[in-house]
Order: structure tokens, then sequence, then C-alpha cells
């Protein structure tokens, strides 16, 4: 793999996904991430990044427009000269609803951006990623943990696990490996919007490291796997939950 790599992070802005970017630029990749409309917190990452000597490009597109990650790709190879990692971490997750009460547009939107924009941006590396490159697409542990309330996220980050296990078997003979991560309960702004305090507790009572994760804990096994280190690693789902069923 070369020295210096290039790397595509979806929903970089905030979260699990600005630590990854963080991450991948202390590990000296060149990144490009997109945002849709936190243009403030998109600014805050540039300048941490920066300060800290790294290289970082920030993009703003909606990956729920039908050629959002066209234009996200596009742009990144333009800004970049190639691709090497791609992060798949850009998701929407409503607020609970049973499938009853689930509004079709929600649906849609969610499946346009949790699963859409993976497939989408999996195909432009598919045929334009740098032989020896790495794929990484943010699941969740909700897939094995379902529950009410959260069908459409559930269903959407399923289909990313099928992907990934497909696209490593396709991609496997250039050397480019895919994987997925399914972050337990991780403290962000989206944990904290969606679960009143008794229920993250709850959660933290569950989790054998009695805590809940940090975006640092998730950035780290991302690192791993986009690194040298991961070569032999492709087509799993690896579970930063803290030991959490």
């Amino acid at each position: 793999m070369p020295t210096s790599r290039n790397a595509v992070v979806t929903g970089g802005s905030r979260g699990i996904g600005r630590a990854i970017v963080e991450r991948l630029c202390r590990d000296g990749a060149h990144v490009v991430f997109n945002y849709t409309t936190g243009e403030a917190a998109a600014a805050e990452v540039v300048r941490a990044v920066r300060a800290d000597g790294g290289t970082v490009h920030p993009v703003r597109c909606d990956l729920a427009e039908p050629d959002g990650p066209r234009r996200l790709m596009e742009s990144a190879e333009e800004t970049l000269g190639g691709l090497d990692i791609l992060v798949n971490n850009a998701a929407l997750c409503p607020s609970p609803s049973a499938i009853a009460d689930t509004d079709p547009e929600v649906f849609d939107e969610v499946l346009a951006v949790n699963t859409r924009a993976v497939f989408m941006t999996i195909r432009y590396a598919a045929l334009r990623m740098r032989d020896g490159g790495r794929i990484v697409n943010i699941s969740s542990a909700n897939t094995v943990r379902p529950g009410p309330g959260i069908a459409a996220y559930a269903a959407s980050k399923g289909a990313v696990e099928q992907l990934t296990a497909i696209a490593a078997r396709e991609l496997g003979a250039r050397g480019i490996t895919v994987n997925s991560v399914s972050p337990g309960a991780t403290d962000t702004e989206m944990l904290r919007g969606a679960n009143p305090p008794e229920a993250l507790e709850a959660v933290v009572g569950m989790t054998p490291l009695g805590r809940l994760g940090e975006p640092a804990d998730v950035a780290d096994v991302v690192a791993f796997l986009a690194g040298h280190d991961a070569r032999w690693v492709t087509g799993q789902n690896v579970r930063a939950t803290g030991g959490l069923a």
C-alpha cells in the first residue's frame, strides 16, 4: 500500500465520523469527508486536523440525493488523485416508530443514506480504487439486537453487512479488503438525542466494560481495518460494543 494513502469518510463532521477522520489523518492519510448541513462542525474538524498537521478536505454533499454519492466520490478523486480507503459512516437514525406508524418517506430516506449510498460508493470504489485498498462500512449492534421501533434503521444496517460480505468476495482478487464495524452504544449526539438518560444507564449496566463507548473506540477499530496489519481480514463484521451481546 502507498505510504501516503487517500481516504474518503462519509458523514465525517461529528461523532464517530469525526473520530475516524481525525484518526486516519493522524495515521498519515489524506482525507476527504462529506457533511450535509453542519458547516460549523465541518469547519471545526478541518481546523483541528490541520492544527495537528493533517490533510483534510470537506465536501458539502447530501447522500440522500440520487447523485450525491457519485458527486462525493468524483470530488474526492479530483481532490486526492486516487483512492485507497473508503469508510462508509454516514447514517440516519429516525426517532423510534413502529412499522405501522412509520411514514414510508422516512423509510425511503433512511435506506437512501444508510444503504443505497453505501452501495453506490462501493460501486465507485470497485471501479476506481487502487489495488490493495480498504473498505470499511459502519453497521450497528442493532442488527443482532432487534427491538421495537427501529425497523428502518436495523434493516438498512443489515443490508450493509450483506453488501460487505459480497463486496469482499468480489474485490478480494485485487487485494481489496471489505469489512464492517458494528458499534454498540457510543456516546454521540445521535445516541443521546434518541435515548433518555435512564435508557443509557441501563445499557451501561449490560455492558461488561461498564461504560458507553467513545467515538475514538470505534475509530481505532476502523483504523486497524484500514491499515496494513488487517491485510488478512476481509468479509468480517467486527462488533465494537464493549462486550454488549
